[in-house]
């Protein structure tokens, strides 16, 4: 039974956040919370371990916990200037591949790798990343939205025309996230671009150099550099998005039908990210006309005087 009512709440929490209506999903975090309250986590995976006990962060030495993705981390990590501004100190356990974007930011006075066991800090209060913005009770007029909060040196290279990023593939966990890259061929066509693979391991992706120019493999804060230098990164949910959102480069982001609770419903836009563009499936499965959508806009996009791609 109380496994049914956790689904429920999971539910209801996602429908509201999809909604806009973040108040009222605090609530069922604030039930949440109080339920869980003395119930040891760390038998489960980190992705599904709760950190934060409700303390307030306040005149607090805070431990920021990135149990989650990178994309996760890149989001949510924008919250902390706003634990600086009320906390003693703040600490963040990320991925070791990310440290070198994290020091560009405000707000983290110690940043440490994460690992498999504990952290080497001392701290009086606990919060993961994705907790963050239930502690500070964020309402979709209240998101931090101002970027970039992460900055990168841009990668100049050769184009002609606009420079566009393309990533088509999404990690395993949710393959509707991913398009064959065949589908991507009406891109090919227009002129005045200049396409940039920065899919991971792109031939493995399903690139056999039908079109596009592959540049190879990055480090992670190599790869910020050529994101920067962009126009434009078309990018399926996954983390270059939310990369190129926290970097303040133009991104259009390819939703399935049922996405994320984070790009909220029918919204071509997103308070996460004021450089982002949303561009849906209107039925599960059915990208092509996604990305027919896709190309008329680039198309556009590309004869405009100057090439701008403000959103």
């Amino acid at each position: 039974m109380g496994q049914v009512i956790q689904k429920d709440a999971v539910s209801s929490w996602m429908q509201h956040m999809r909604s806009g209506k973040f108040e009222e999903a605090w609530k069922i975090s604030d039930a949440v919370l109080r339920s869980r309250n003395g119930k040891p986590c760390r038998h489960l995976p980190r992705h599904l371990q709760y950190v934060w006990s409700g303390t307030p962060l306040t005149g607090k030495h805070v431990l920021v916990r990135c149990y989650h993705g990178l994309g996760d981390t890149i989001q949510f990590i924008r919250y902390a200037p706003l634990v600086a501004a009320v906390a003693a100190s703040v600490m963040v356990w990320a991925q070791p591949p990310l440290i070198p974007l994290l020091q560009t930011m405000t707000g983290i006075h110690q940043l440490l790798p994460l690992h498999e066991g504990t952290p080497d800090a001392m701290f009086d209060v606990d919060v993961e990343v994705m907790e963050l913005p239930h502690v500070f009770r964020t309402t979709a007029a209240t998101i931090p939205s101002e970027t970039p909060y992460l900055q990168a040196l841009p990668l100049s290279a050769p184009k002609q025309g606009l420079a566009v990023g393309l990533v088509w593939k999404a990690g395993d966990w949710d393959e509707r996230r991913s398009l064959p890259f065949s589908l991507l061929a009406p891109l090919a066509r227009i002129p005045g671009i200049t396409v940039y693979l920065l899919q991971q391991d792109a031939p493995a992706a399903g690139w056999q150099g039908q079109f596009g120019i592959y540049p190879g493999e990055f480090c992670l804060s190599d790869f910020a550099r050529v994101v920067s230098g962009l126009d434009v990164l078309i990018s399926v949910d996954s983390m270059p998005a939310h990369l190129a959102g926290a970097l303040g480069v133009p991104v259009w982001n390819l939703l399935h039908a049922q996405a994320d609770w984070r790009w909220m419903e029918e919204r071509t836009d997103s308070p996460w990210y004021p450089s982002m563009r949303l561009f849906r499936q209107e039925h599960p499965g059915e990208w092509q006309p996604v990305i027919n959508r896709v190309a008329a806009e680039l198309e556009q996009l590309s004869k405009q005087p100057g090439q701008t791609t403000s959103v």
